[in-house]
Formats: C-alpha cells, structure tokens, sequence
C-alpha cells in the first residue's frame, strides 16, 4: 500500500485542515509531516468551528489514527492547550493520537530568541508568527535539540537546562527583556501531557500501517511557496513543506508515496512580508478580504489577497508531483463582475510563464480576464449547479496546470463540499 499526501499549493491558509476532515473517512491513519504551531487548520461541522495548530486534522473521526511525525515541532504548551480545548468537545485523543519520540520539542527559550532575533530585523522582518519555530528547527540541524523521546529518559532536565543556558548567551546579543520563568511552569505541565500520549518510532509504525494495506494520509502544513528551499527565500518557514518533506518527516521512501493531494485557493493570499506578484492593494483586494474572513487562524494578522497566480501554482504541481487538485474558497469570488488570472510575468523585459529565482524581484502580473457571476454557490450541492462563468474558470485551471481538479469547495463547512 502507499501513501497519499495532502499539502498546500500556495502561501498557507488553502483550507487543508477542512479538506483532510472531509476525507479522514476514506483512511485508516492521518499523519502530520512538518511544521508545528505556526499552522492554523481549521475544521467546521455540527456548528463547531475548530483551529488545530499541531494535532492531525482527523481528531474528529474516532476510528482514524493520528499521528504527529518526526518532522514535526511541538511546543508542550500549545499542545496542552489543544488538548484541553478537544476534551472541552467531549474528545479523547489518549486512544488514538500518537507521537514520534523524534519530533523536536520547542523551549521557552526558543520563543524568546524568535521574538528577541524578529525585532532585530526592523523593516527587514519576515513576519515570523513568533511561535520558536525557526530556533527549533536550528537546533534540530545544528545537532542541539531536544526530542519527545528525551522526556521519559534520565537526564532530560540537564539537557533542558544545557540547551537553556547555550540560549541566554545568544540573548546577551540583542536589546531584548523576557521573562524565562514565566513560561517555564507551564511548560513543564504540557510536558507532562506529552507523557500520556503513546511515544512511538514513527518511521516504524507508519511503514507497519503500509505493509498492513492501511490506508495513510500525510497532512502538510503551511503551503509549497513557504518551502525552506523551493520558496520566496527568505520569507519563508523552516521546514520543506513539499511532498519530500512526506518522505524525511514520516520516514517513508519515496516509491511509497501513491497520490499527491493539492490544494489550492480560487484566489491567493499570503500573510507576512515577501513578493506577491498578484497582490491587490485596492478595493478588490479588500472585497476578497472581507469576503474570505482572510485573517490568520494562528495569528490573527489580516491576509494579503490578490488574484490566482497560475505560474505559482504551476511550480508547486511540479515540485509536488500533484496527481489531483482541490479548490477551495470558491464561494468568496460570488459578485465580481470581471475576475482575473496571472497568465505570465513581465521579467526583464520579457513575459515568462514560470516562477523564477528572482522572485522577490518585480514580477509584473500578465492577466486573462473571465465574466464572474453574481450567484450565491454556498449551498450548491453538485458541480452541474454550478455557474458555467465558474466551470470555466476552472476548466481553464485544468487546461493549464494539466491536472483534474476533484473537489470544488464552496464554504467553510465539512457539508460544502462539492465532488467532481
């Protein structure tokens, strides 16, 4: 059996978390590969409205296994929230969430050098959420870190305090107040949390659940332009949030990787500095804001929103290997009378049709325009309702990336979902 995966085409924010709640039925295990807190997955059904940062996104199916993987940070506080927030739903993940005794743990230090490094930069910030994730990530590749398996060995608490101290010499650097203590009790709580849940070698359990002919969804966070090395560097997070990042984050080969699930928005939007070639900063970017509710889940900050960049997403497919495509927020583009698609750029004087390397050089949008509709599609239930000015905006999607768009989402609800 292999493996599927589902990740986000764009800057984050596709809607993943909704998309992986709609299909846990078909699978036996969802598995979150990469990312930690900084994302926002957002699930709503039964007039329950829910924002997963760490935990998988089938939390909510009570046959499905979760599994956070070794690619993944956690921060034991966040975590406890989380945990406390689902038990509040009635929901208890002690039966079926498992973590990777692999997955890196994010200090209270790690949090601070994040915020003490961020107002370092000024003007030249790459609006981190503030939430350790680059520190940790640093620690992990500079051979530093601490991992979930260390918790339930002797000795943890001397390497918590080794890693500590190495983090106050770095603070010395930078004009910045904090106060450790305040977040360590809380901290040491959540690691207690972390302690009842099944610790596991992920890579083993995961390849056991394939070998098994278990059915395995691998759930991405953060989306392909944020890629630490395929991205608009350096505005972008510390982990590769493309289909590989399935491979190294869950230790899976990559001949067991069977479909490529992604997903992408009708429209863009980015939060946070870096290029946007087809940013709106005019009214029609603010309509799509208000439209889409586009404020960060984990966050809060508002969106960046602009029109579909198809060179962009043309990147990702290839980058990804996509063998299907889901859009979501279809609904938001109801009311516009003319909408756009970037076709190409204009690039030192020449229209190219790619992504560049220079991306965070000017990159001047070439647009195609479509008729939009006025009609409400939220309650459409099948695609033959659907606007035909809607069916051919997508269709000319298809033409152009060349792979079939199987789900159309129209709302933010698991039930507006449609299937093509």
């Amino acid at each position: 059996m292999k493996l599927d995966v589902l990740l986000g085409l764009q800057w984050g924010d596709e809607g993943k978390g909704k998309i992986v709640d709609v299909l846990a039925p078909k699978y036996d295990v969802i598995a979150r590969f990469q990312g930690g807190p900084n994302a926002g997955h957002t699930l709503e059904f039964n007039k329950i409205k829910h924002v997963l940062h760490t935990i998988p996104s089938g939390v909510f199916r009570e046959e499905t296994v979760n599994i956070i993987g070794n690619g993944v940070v956690i921060d034991p506080v966040i975590f406890k929230q989380e945990i406390d927030e689902l038990k509040e739903l009635n929901v208890d993940l002690t039966k079926n969430l498992y973590i990777s005794k692999r997955a890196h743990l994010i200090l209270p230090s790690h949090r601070i050098l994040d915020a003490a490094s961020e107002k370092a930069k000024g003007k030249t910030k790459i609006g981190s959420t503030l939430k350790g994730i680059g520190p940790t990530y640093m620690d992990k590749t500079g051979r530093n870190g601490l991992r979930v398996g260390d918790i339930i060995n002797p000795g943890f608490k001397e390497k918590y305090e080794f890693l500590t101290n190495k983090h106050k010499d770095l603070l010395k650097q930078y004009d910045f107040d904090y106060n450790l203590k305040e977040y360590e009790e809380s901290w040491f709580k959540g690691i207690e949390i972390i302690k009842q849940f099944k610790l596991i070698e992920s890579e083993h359990e995961v390849n056991t659940y394939l070998n098994e002919e278990k059915l395995v969804l691998a759930e991405g966070a953060q989306g392909t332009l944020l890629d630490i090395d395929f991205g608009s560097y350096p505005f972008v997070t510390s982990s590769n949030t493309i289909c590989a990042g399935a491979c190294t984050g869950l230790g899976v080969a990559p001949n067991k990787i069977g479909n490529v699930i992604g997903i992408f928005k009708a429209y863009c939007t980015r939060v946070g500095s870096g290029p946007f070639p087809t940013e709106l900063e005019n009214e029609e970017g603010e309509t799509l804001r208000k439209q889409g509710h586009e404020f960060g889940a984990t966050t809060g900050r508002p969106r960046r929103c602009g029109w579909l960049d198809l060179p962009a997403l043309k990147y990702s497919v290839m980058l990804n290997g996509v063998t299907e495509l889901i859009v979501t927020k279809a609904d938001v583009l109801s009311g516009f009378d003319t909408l756009k698609i970037c076709t190409h750029y204009k690039f030192n004087g020449k229209e190219i049709d790619y992504l560049p390397f220079e991306v965070n050089e000017p990159l001047e949008p070439v647009f195609k325009e479509f008729k939009g509709w006025k009609e409400d599609i939220t309650e459409i239930d099948s695609y033959e309702k659907l606007p035909q000015e809607f069916k051919d905006y997508l269709l000319y999607i298809e033409k152009v990336v060349k792979v079939p768009i199987k789900i159309v989402s129209v709302g933010p609800n698991r039930a507006q979902t449609i299937l093509r």
